[in-house]
């Protein structure tokens, strides 16, 4: 459809001009035409988009094979990164009992 209004897109976090094409729905926002059909994997750690258009990995990376379990950007400047993925994933899967 066409936007009515402007807006930011909530994949890729750049603007989406009014009469550009692109998906809206209520409560969760708009997106650019190419980004709400491109695949969108979430960040273990915070939930949110893990950020696969702008990834360094994407042109290697295959998202209907690789473990759904990505970071994204603003998480990986986080800390140490890794005891952050081990809790997420912990507490999301306690049957893999990581205890490292």
């Amino acid at each position: 459809m066409k936007m009515k209004y402007p807006g930011k897109c909530v994949v890729c976090g750049k603007p989406v001009a009014a009469n550009e094409q692109g998906f809206w729905q209520k409560d969760k926002g708009v997106k650019h035409e190419a980004c709400g059909e491109a695949k969108e994997l979430s960040c273990i750690i915070c939930g949110g988009p893990a950020g696969c258009p702008e990834c360094e990995f994407r042109e290697d990376c295959d998202l209907d094979a690789v473990s759904q379990l990505c970071v994204c950007g603003g998480c990986m400047g986080k800390g140490d990164v890794y005891s952050l993925y081990r809790e997420a994933a912990g507490s999301k899967f306690p049957l893999l009992n990581l205890k490292i």
